[in-house]
């Protein structure tokens, strides 16, 4: 699992590092005027039904069940069930991507209600998502055929195939910028083309695995299929709670002036660097492997997979977020403020990231105990939980949304997903699905001290450096701070034991060989 989770974890490291590179060239051009709002809006609502249908409640539902068939009854009847769920994906989200094109206005009205106040700025986002929406249909279907590649345990080329979402999109906002009416098109043009990469790069990798996939042609509705769609249901909600909370938080912000959906935006992008990483990463090596191993009847194997799951989780996400937050203005300032994006831009989107900081651990912690009710065919329970966890953020955001403006957003979906990832440990707990042992007892109290000594010697060390001039001295300041805190943590962490240094160079070591097959 930990080689898998470096194998997908290396990959989507490039993936955001392009990003970050995407979006301090949107910021430069676009700021956070009405121009990226719209578009970033039209980013959002493909993505949101792409995490709901395609990567969150498809795969809970779908990958166990690849994975068990595969061990069970073999290779043609996993590709068999695979072909099956492409093809009835195809049409469903063919359907939805038409109706969804045809009935914009209507769902904009919906998702970005305070656009309606300003007909030119909605109208945009119409037109922009519009162009937009059809990646909601290669990209659930690259979703699709990742999980087979990783139901197969071939991380690589899944985990590489957002960084052609980056290239091409940064390529559109360079090159095709001078022919249509304005940049937020050329982007909403170079998300679509993206998705047509991805799904192309992932269906070459799934032949050259021995299982090339024919999903175009009509589905067969077989008792795996119907036990897939059940589960899938109910983990609509369940595997995308995150994403419903992001959503409130688009509809709350929408009502705010002018700038809170791209302040949100740029501060989430750099909160999305550790979460995507490793959230992403555990969360994708974990599901199946438990899936593998409960099918097998091995619970104790199952057991060490969660806890060495939950500690590297809190070793890699706890020190990022404080690191974040108490350097938020620095980094904040060091990757967007230029061109369009000025100062009190880069001030609003670092109050945001400090808010988010605080939720990035149980935004993880949640990619780590949901596996725990998939591989076990329990979608029902995240539900409920995901339920409780949207009420709580909406409720949240009408109460501090007036006193902390976008802040309150930020902070109301932190607050949610600790109560998320809270419960479902708890749940888990009471179950006895999880214990945990006694090295996670022994080294989380260490993890999270040694990230408490990191954030104050970050934090000392901000305010004896003075402010770096221009783009060069605002990235040295914030280098400065990055590596001292890395030095900090490395050193405290290694003195008191939070974990074990050659352990890990261990890891990285034996990494190579299976990361060279995986691909």
């Amino acid at each position: 699992m930990i080689r898998s989770v470096l194998t997908v974890g290396s990959w989507t490291m490039a993936s955001r590092i392009l990003g970050f590179a995407r979006d301090m060239l949107i910021a430069s051009r676009l700021g956070a005027g009405p121009v990226a709002d719209a578009f970033f809006v039209a980013l959002k609502l493909p993505n949101l039904f792409r995490r709901l249908f395609g990567e969150g409640a498809f795969n809970a539902a779908f990958v166990p069940a690849f994975a068990g068939t595969l061990a069970a009854e073999g290779k043609a009847s996993a590709q068999a069930l695979a072909e099956r769920m492409g093809a009835l994906m195809s049409i469903w989200l063919g359907m939805l991507v038409l109706v969804g094109m045809i009935f914009m206005p209507q769902l904009m009205s919906v998702l970005a209600p305070g656009f309606a106040d300003t007909p030119a700025k909605f109208a945009l986002a119409v037109e922009l998502t519009r162009i937009t929406f059809p990646y909601l249909l290669f990209i659930c279907l690259t979703a699709l055929v990742s999980g087979v590649l990783n139901g197969l345990d071939r991380f690589a080329a899944a985990a590489a195939a957002p960084i052609f979402f980056n290239l091409i999109s940064m390529a559109a906002l360079l090159f095709l910028t001078p022919y249509v009416a304005t940049p937020g098109h050329a982007l909403a043009w170079g998300v679509t083309a993206s998705g047509i990469a991805q799904l192309a790069l992932v269906l070459w990798a799934t032949a050259r695995a021995g299982m090339a996939l024919h999903i175009l042609r009509l589905p067969a509705i077989t008792e795996e299929v119907r036990l897939v769609l059940k589960r899938m249901v109910p983990g609509v909600i369940g595997a995308g709670v995150v994403q419903l909370n992001l959503a409130v938080d688009i509809i709350i912000a929408s009502l705010l002036p002018s700038g809170a959906i791209s302040f949100l935006y740029y501060a989430d992008r750099v909160a999305q660097l550790p979460l995507g990483v490793i959230g992403v990463a555990v969360g994708t090596a974990l599901l199946p492997l438990l899936s593998r191993q409960l099918r097998a009847g091995q619970p104790l194997s199952a057991h060490r997979s969660m806890n060495r799951a939950f500690e590297m989780s809190l070793l890699l996400t706890v020190p990022a977020a404080v690191g974040l937050a108490v350097a938020a203005g620095p980094i904040i300032g060091a990757l967007f403020l230029r061109g369009a994006f000025g100062s009190a831009e880069a001030a609003a989107s670092a109050a945001a990231l400090v808010a988010y900081a605080f939720g990035l651990p149980a935004f993880v912690l949640v990619k780590v105990f949901a596996p725990g009710f998939f591989a076990r065919g329990d979608t029902a329970t995240p539900v409920k939980v995901g339920l409780l966890a949207v009420a709580l953020n909406l409720g949240l955001n009408l109460v501090l949304m007036g006193p902390l403006q976008h802040v309150g957003v930020a902070l109301s979906t932190a607050l949610a997903a600790w109560a998320n990832a809270g419960l479902l440990a708890w749940l888990l707990i009471r179950r006895g699905q999880y214990v945990a042992d006694r090295r996670t007892r022994r080294r989380a109290p260490r993890i999270l001290t040694t990230a408490v000594i990191m954030g104050a010697a970050v934090l000392a060390l901000a305010w004896v450096l003075p402010a770096g001039a221009g783009p060069f001295g605002r990235a040295a300041v914030a280098a400065a701070l990055i590596a001292a805190g890395g030095a900090v943590f490395l050193a405290i962490g290694t003195a008191i034991d939070a974990f074990d240094l050659r352990e890990m160079v261990g890891m990285l070591r034996r990494r190579r060989a299976p990361s060279q097959k995986s691909a």
